[in-house]
């Protein structure tokens, strides 16, 4: 029997020091509860920390985009080698895996991807992802590795998604942490502090982000701490950190895909009667779009906007902006049909 798909990921936070420097003992301690996981898991290890660890190197850091760059490239071999020295004492080999937004916006190059790491397990390989941030384009960046791990998990099916953060949990408005969250709706939200790490991109509000799309494409997800013993194991169990339940999905793998990876490279804003039309899990008509926002060709995803701005929606077009612009008044014609959207 195929064993489940776990996602863990470390943020620069949580396995550095305050100067950017990798904390040893910290990845000496991941790796051994991470080994102690591998006869029961497919895992994934999505860590951050390759910006920390090489920005010693560049003279006269200053954060840019470039030297970030080059503190990546640096940082990278630092990081992997120290992960395969800790993984080692276990006899767990481990696999680079840098990934970019294209290798989520299209099917094919996903597939791909998901068939390396299907073959890496077979060989009992643990692959840690990173975004390649030495190529990254700033327009086509993950937002940060919350969102890596989030696509990793829902375009893999995963029993869980484990996102590690240095205050343990989602605090409530005394600091005490919130043990469970059925839903994550706009009143979740609203507890969280607006600061974030120093060293990293991501504060509480982009986990919250991220575990709400999770969680709403059927995988669950665990905000914990590493300032317990064994903490990862205790937060598989759900006896630490804060857990977010899945809500029902039953979504095809290719509809996860499309719900989690894909890149939007346009907007449908569409009136209330098309809201109401999609939630019947209707086609998505011409007529009930109010406006079309960038370029597309038929075949692009598209996200949907209700009338207030909210994402409902996420589709493949139909039709191109050109075509559909022209077409917005004709009844019977199809902007987006059933199968190719995924309701949010």
């Amino acid at each position: 029997m195929t064993k489940p798909v776990l996602v863990l990921k470390f943020g620069t936070a949580s396995i550095t020091k305050p100067t950017g420097e990798l904390n040893e003992p910290v990845m000496v301690d991941i790796a051994r509860q991470v080994a102690a996981l591998t006869p029961h898991y497919r895992i994934v290890l999505v860590s951050s920390g390759a910006v920390g660890a090489g920005k010693s190197f560049i003279r006269n850091y200053q954060g840019d985009i470039t030297q970030r760059k080059a503190a990546a490239a640096v940082g990278n071999l630092l990081l992997l080698n120290i992960y395969s020295r800790f993984f080692g004492v276990y006899g767990v080999r481990i696999a680079q895996s840098l990934c970019e937004r294209h290798h989520f916006a299209h099917r094919d190059q996903f597939l791909q991807l998901k068939q390396t790491y299907d073959e890496l397990w077979a060989n009992d390989i643990i692959p840690i992802a990173n975004e390649n941030d030495v190529v990254s384009s700033r327009e086509l960046k993950f937002s940060d590795n919350d969102e890596l791990a989030t696509l990793l998990a829902v375009g893999f099916g995963a029993q869980a998604l484990l996102l590690c953060t240095s205050v343990g949990g989602l605090l409530d408005n005394n600091g005490q942490i919130i043990r469970h969250v059925p839903t994550l709706d706009e009143s979740v939200f609203r507890v969280v502090r607006t600061d974030k790490s120093s060293l990293g991109l991501g504060g509480m509000s982009s986990k919250l982000t991220f575990a709400k799309l999770a969680t709403r494409l059927g995988v669950p997800v665990v905000i914990f701490g590493l300032n317990e013993p064994d903490g990862i194991q205790k937060a598989v169990e759900g006896h630490i950190g804060t857990r977010f339940d899945a809500q029902p999905a039953g979504l095809s793998a290719r509809n996860r895909w499309l719900g989690s990876g894909s890149l939007a490279v346009g907007q449908l804003q569409v009136d209330a009667g098309a809201v109401r039309a999609l939630q019947r899990r209707s086609s998505l008509l011409a007529v009930g779009v109010a406006q079309v926002r960038g370029e597309f060709e038929a075949g692009e995803v598209v996200e949907i906007l209700d009338p207030e701005g909210q994402v409902v929606a996420v589709a493949k077009a139909r039709l191109s902006s050109e075509v559909l612009i022209q077409n917005l008044q004709q009844q019977n014609v199809e902007a987006a049909h059933a199968n190719d959207i995924v309701l949010l």
